[in-house]
């Protein structure tokens, strides 16, 4: 994407206009722009509160899973644009395809400040890790200072257990809170609710298909990696996933979202099914042929049976697509259960 610098700059003049208390004359302003009866509303997002005297008009997105969110709630008219990687999942599976096609997509590559600026953002929504960090520079703290605000991805609240851990509720309660909390920001609640139900249901008729909890199959994420594989720990939207659908996590006593562990401690575990992220590169083909050609894993019970499922990174990234893969996997689970 091209920085249009001087519209940037124009945005933060205008920002610092309005930070010193400029006024906009009576009755110029349109009536979007005029408080409802249901502002100012308050809400909790990561431990931080923030009150909102009006829904937010220009969201600037980080990654699938987050614009998933926004769209799924029908808020396509209140977004700037969207950023994420090319990869963004079979789109002709979501009911929400006619939103990406109408919402800006801004750019392929990392989200900066300087895009949110050039889109005249007024809200950010990111998680860390996806599009914050103090790495790159961009954070809610760092785009406060421009007067952009911030919406954390639940998924991805850090715990505080060692700085960098990430994770404060089950996944699947984490993808409700979003929605509930977006809801009462945007002063579309009933939308809200009726997916959350909906979700719900999905996700228990899943369950009650599922095998008794003897007879489950044990499964890892492989997300990537060969001196090291990154997996997912009990917060990350795979535990779920993989256990609303009748698996037993391996790694659910890592305290964190995605994480790396050791290839000893995956062999140890011997899990009966290997579930691959796939997106971007390595595609999974070649996440699989890794997984069949690298000796430690030779006798992995996966491995040795070929029970290596490939889903889409945005069905397990925390996205209104987790419901439907945990349907997905049951199913696949099943499968190997009766096997």
């Amino acid at each position: 994407m091209r920085i249009r610098r001087p519209a940037a700059l124009l945005a933060v003049l205008a920002l610092a206009l309005t930070g010193c208390g400029a006024h906009v004359a009576p009755g110029s302003e349109n009536a979007a722009d005029r408080p409802s009866a249901h502002y100012p509303v308050t809400i909790g997002n990561c431990g931080v509160r923030t009150t909102y005297d009006r829904a937010p008009r220009r969201v600037v997105t980080n990654d699938v899973g987050i614009a998933d969110i926004m769209f799924a709630l029908g808020l396509e008219d209140h977004m700037a644009g969207y950023v994420m990687p090319a990869y963004r999942g079979d789109l002709d599976a979501v009911p929400w395809k006619a939103a990406y096609d109408r919402v800006p997509w801004l750019s392929k590559k990392a989200i900066t400040k300087e895009m949110a600026l050039d889109a005249r953002a007024d809200l950010v929504f990111a998680g860390w890790h996806y599009g914050f960090g103090e790495e790159s520079g961009v954070t809610p703290a760092s785009l406060k200072k421009l007067g952009i605000g911030s919406y954390v991805l639940t998924e991805s609240c850090r715990n505080g257990t060692d700085g960098g851990s990430r994770g404060v509720m089950p996944p699947l309660e984490a993808l409700y809170t979003d929605l509930e909390t977006l809801g009462k920001i945007f002063d579309v609640e009933d939308r809200a609710a009726a997916l959350i139900k909906k979700y719900r249901k999905q996700v228990a008729d899943a369950q009650a298909k599922a095998p008794k909890e003897t007879e489950r199959p044990s499964v890892f994420l492989y997300d990537g990696g060969e001196d090291k594989p990154l997996t997912s720990g009990r917060y990350a939207g795979p535990h779920d996933i993989i256990t609303k659908a009748g698996g037993r996590h391996i790694m659910k006593d890592l305290k964190d979202s995605w994480t790396t562990v050791g290839w000893e401690t995956v062999v140890e575990r011997n899990p009966d099914v290997i579930v691959i992220n796939d997106y971007g590169t390595p595609s999974a083909a070649r996440k699989k042929a890794f997984l069949r050609s690298y000796p430690p894993l030779r006798n992995v019970s996966a491995v040795k049976h070929n029970r290596i499922y490939v889903m889409d990174y945005a069905d397990l990234v925390e996205s209104p697509r987790n419901p439907a893969a945990v349907t997905a996997l049951a199913e696949y689970l099943r499968d190997v259960h009766t096997g």
